[in-house]
């Protein structure tokens, strides 16, 4: 385990990994915010993240971290929208568009096609119960 201090309240803490190096305490305030957020926004489906921010005393950027991380999602109707990383075209949430973690996907896969060289079977079989030497020299007995 790895001993850090918090970001929020500066204590230490244990940091067990992650994307926050945040303590618990602060932990449990950033998730009771998060529900506060997610309910204001479905009661107000039409605000925008600067208003949403400053009604609910929350940064733009932890609301942007927290549509990239796909944890708030809005209507197809609303007016919020972010870039996607790849083309530049709207999302609602997330990093990437739909056309472009296809293209990732594909081009994913093709780097993990089974590239491993065939091995001749007779020759596995020819060379599995031998014995071999150094510079062709044999063992004293």
């Amino acid at each position: 385990m790895e001993v850090r201090n918090c970001r929020g309240c500066g204590r230490l803490f244990n940091y067990i990994g992650g994307g926050y190096s945040l303590c618990p305490a602060c932990m449990e305030q950033l998730d009771k915010k998060f529900n506060e957020v997610k309910a204001y926004i479905r009661e107000n489906p039409k605000a925008t993240i600067p208003q949403i921010s400053q009604d609910n005393d929350v940064s733009v950027m932890q609301i942007e971290r927290w549509v990239r991380e796909e944890r708030l999602v809005f209507s197809d109707d609303s007016p919020i929208g972010l870039d996607c990383e790849g083309c530049g075209v709207t999302i609602k949430s997330g990093r990437f568009c739909p056309q472009c973690k296809d293209a990732m996907q594909k081009s994913f896969g093709s780097l993990y096609k089974d590239n491993t060289p065939k091995i001749d079977p007779r020759r596995t079989e020819r060379d599995r119960a031998r014995m071999r030497y150094l510079d062709g020299q044999k063992p004293m007995i």
